[in-house]
């Protein structure tokens, strides 16, 4: 049993397709631990209690320094045994001594087919935003491992979304999560769960058939 902690800044709109994937059988193998957020009025930590699920704040706001508070977010998350970390929809930044602790263990969902539109000041809107600028026609999802850098870790899925005449950020924003981050982001743990996800010389081998064909 693959034991998750799913970190959120927001909504939670990812932690309930992981919700839902579990309970209609998506995804296989798993259990939540826990919810973590920074933002104790994020509505995701509502959506894990609804669920039974353990919720939890820890928040930059309640610590002198960012290291105490990458120190408390780390032995929070190992106080619950958890095997793999869910980046959600979370926006801080994932420090050293996490991934250090946690190799290929920490997995993002990037709104954007990297290695396009990521990396530093790449989130929420304001990557649909640099999407629609750039016109570009197709858009989409990535799953990732978290290394040091951001955005820069080995890509376990992507999923591509048409880019239509008339978007807007949010109408963008709102396909790419249901046609893509909804989808892969869920897919992705279920692989990891049933070990069929190896990195080898810095990308993802898959020892299962993906979609057809066997990688």
């Amino acid at each position: 049993m693959l034991k998750i902690a799913v970190l959120v800044s927001g909504g939670g709109t990812n932690l309930q397709a992981i919700i839902d994937g579990i309970d209609n059988g998506t995804i296989t193998n798993t259990r939540i631990e826990t919810v973590i957020s920074n933002n104790k009025n994020a509505f995701a930590l509502e959506r894990a209690r609804q669920h039974g699920i353990p919720a939890i704040c820890v928040s930059p706001k309640d610590y002198g320094t960012r290291e105490e508070f990458n120190e408390e977010l780390l032995k929070t998350i190992q106080s619950f045994g958890v095997d793999l970390v869910v980046l959600a929809g979370c926006l801080v930044v994932i420090p050293k001594i996490m991934v250090d602790a946690y190799p290929n263990k920490i997995i993002n969902i990037h709104p954007a087919l990297i290695p396009s539109f990521c990396g530093t000041g790449y989130y929420g809107l304001k990557v649909h935003e640099a999407v629609l600028a750039r016109g570009v026609k197709v858009t989409g999802a990535t799953v990732h491992f978290v290394d040091d850098g951001t955005d820069t870790g080995p890509i376990i899925l992507q999923k591509a979304v048409e880019v239509r005449q008339g978007d807007t950020p949010k109408i963008l924003q709102q396909r790419v999560m249901e046609e893509a981050e909804w989808k892969i982001m869920p897919q992705a743990i279920d692989l990891i769960a049933n070990g069929k996800v190896t990195v080898q010389d810095g990308k993802v081998v898959f020892s299962t058939d993906i979609g057809g064909q066997t990688r």
